[in-house]
């Protein structure tokens, strides 16, 4: 089927998609040459890594674009949307501080992490939080541009300092503004004497008035711009261009970069990623570039090694992408190319433990249960307090870690039947597995129940019922609530080895989900708890019912509480009398 599929693809820029069996996108790519690109995947030797990935391609796709620059960008696009498994995902938490002067009619200056690339009154990126709010700190001391979050009716404490222009009172010209923010771009940039010159003569006059606390304060401010300003290290280069320095190291099965952030001529902050890859290391390393410029501020010039198509790259971010040949700026790429070899030296062992410990397992989940390697998981476990307020969780775990912005909480029909668990299993999947027929979504490459055989019936009757194809297992607890063995579709029992990765993944997982359900039955109660007891006590309406939660929490302190501390709330006391007596009768019946 491929090969002739491969027949009709046309020799023009595009990108492809490699499908698995269950029409899953697996990888994405970008090529010059379609067909000459993707006859190359199914002719020929490939390494393990390549042949591993194309075991599980059934099918292919592509979409024809007008370039390769177009087929980058499309492949970016749609490696956000489908997050492939065999792709590099710029899925990491860390994210820089810079200082921002906002976009307002009274502007005002800020520490954020949600940066737009093409902001022109954005500065950093700073090494932590601490040192931008150390720098915001004295920015707002030097410059008066408003403090607060909406303007008040008179002005504050900071005007009376010097340090606003008071706009809720008084109408401020957009040129004062232009000005200010000059002076603080230029000041972010380095040019700090005239600012430093201007506090020393403060502090001069102030000693000699005896304002000693004052002459104090302003030696404190310069002390603070000296080291604010001196505490990155400084590069050996004349000109202050904002410039990314991009250091690349690979072997044949990872690839590690080391990027340096030069702002006005100092190295401001790094940052270091190392990452398996599957195909070229030139085309994952374009791809994470891709994406990384896509969430931080493309400089004005970029230094980067030879491994890269740097005319493509030149072409997608809009700046200057060059590999220096000579002097200071080959010194400072080598020593970015020096830290990313230090990097994947370092990472490497602790890269092979994580792949044993997530993909080493899922492929021996995989061998044992005779399925295809389950690189998405969902996981689903049940809770509930003698039927009252039953729910379930779902916890999916991706390339085995927990993806948590996928989990699902579900609210379930109250039960009196003594097989409540398992029709609760019943309800729990029905909804889930509609969901993903109803619109198209992704379906899971295994689920797992919580439980035993029971519950493992439960589930195959509404995946029968909706003649939905997908693997499944449950795992079973020993008496001691610990996992313990897994059954297969066919109630097959695996005994599971402790102290091994495939343990160590379906141990954490079983856990996950029962703390997941857990923790939602017991918010659901409380609010439940809430809902009925405060609701139904005459005297105590939605304000008062307000009040009480917020200063005790939980209907225990409420009980708990003196009685004078509730007439501060100014309950009236025939209400305080009444809500006493019913959360006693509450707790003497529990």
């Amino acid at each position: 089927m491929i090969k002739e599929k491969l027949k009709n693809v046309p020799q023009k820029p595009g990108s492809y998609q490699m499908l698995d069996k269950h029409g899953n996108v697996i990888y994405v790519g970008k090529a010059k040459n379609l067909k000459s690109r993707l006859s190359s995947y199914f002719t020929g030797s490939h390494d393990y890594k390549t042949t591993k990935m194309l075991t599980q391609v059934v099918d292919f796709d592509y979409i024809i674009t007008h370039s390769e620059l177009e087929a980058l960008i499309l492949e970016l696009d749609l490696i956000k949307k489908m997050q492939p498994r065999y792709n590099i995902l710029l899925t990491d938490d860390k994210s820089y501080p810079y200082i921002e002067i906002t976009k307002e009619k009274h502007p005002k200056m800020i520490v954020t992490r949600k940066v737009k690339k093409k902001h022109q009154k954005l500065f950093g990126p700073y090494p932590n939080v601490k040192a931008a709010r150390e720098t915001l700190k004295i920015l707002n001391k030097l410059y008066p541009l408003r403090k607060c979050q909406t303007l008040p009716d008179e002005p504050c404490l900071y005007y009376h300092l010097g340090q606003c222009l008071a706009p809720c009172i008084k109408k401020v010209d957009p040129e004062t503004y232009r000005d200010i923010e000059k002076e603080i771009s230029d000041f972010l940039r380095g040019k700090t004497g005239q600012v430093v010159n201007d506090l020393k003569a403060k502090m001069e006059k102030a000693s000699e008035a005896l304002e000693f606390e004052r002459a104090n304060e302003y030696k404190h401010m310069i002390e603070s711009i000296d080291a604010t300003t001196k505490t990155a290290q400084s590069v050996n280069i004349k000109d202050r261009k904002d410039r990314d320095i991009i250091g690349i190291a690979s072997d044949e099965d990872h690839v590690a970069l080391a990027i340096l952030f030069i702002r006005n001529g100092k190295i401001s902050a790094s940052d270091k990623k190392v990452m398996t890859y599957y195909t070229e290391a030139e085309k994952v390393i374009t791809d994470f570039l891709g994406q990384f410029y896509r969430t931080y501020p493309v400089p004005r010039e970029i230094f980067i090694s030879d491994q890269v198509d740097k005319a493509m790259l030149e072409s997608f971010l809009e700046t200057s992408v060059t590999t220096p040949q000579r002097g200071p700026k080959k010194k400072l790429l080598e020593l970015a190319v020096n830290n990313a070899a230090e990097t994947l030296s370092t990472a490497k062992a602790q890269l092979e433990k994580e792949h044993t410990r997530t993909f080493g397992a899922l492929d021996a989940l995989a061998d044992m249960l005779q399925i295809p390697i389950p690189y998405h998981i969902e996981a689903f476990d049940n809770s509930h307090l003698f039927g009252e307020y039953p729910v379930s969780s779902m916890v999916v775990f991706k390339n085995g870690k927990p993806s948590k912005k996928d989990y699902r909480k579900f609210k379930l029909s109250t039960s009196s039947r003594q097989d409540g668990d398992t029709q609760q299993m019943e309800e729990v999947l029905y909804r889930r597995l509609r969901r993903i027929l109803m619109d198209d979504l992704k379906r899971p490459d295994l689920i797992l129940v919580d439980g035993g055989i029971h519950q493992l019936n439960a589930a195959k009757k509404i995946i029968a019922s909706l003649e939905i194809d997908v693997p499944l297992a449950a795992l079973v607890k020993s008496k001691d609530h610990k996992t313990h063995h897994i059954l297969d579709a066919e109630a097959s029992t695996f005994e599971l080895e402790k102290h091994t990765p495939l343990f160590r993944l379906l141990s954490s997982i079983q856990e996950e989900a029962h703390r997941f359900a857990v923790t939602f039955h017991k918010d659901l109660r409380e609010k439940g708890v809430y809902d009925t007891v405060l609701d139904d006590i005459e005297g105590i309406g939605p304000k008062t019912k307000k009040r009480l939660l917020r200063k005790y929490k939980t209907i225990k302190a409420i009980a708990d509480a003196p009685e004078a501390e509730l007439k501060e709330l100014k309950i009236p006391d025939k209400t305080i009398r009444n809500l006493k007596n019913i959360l006693k009768q509450q707790t003497n019946s529990r």
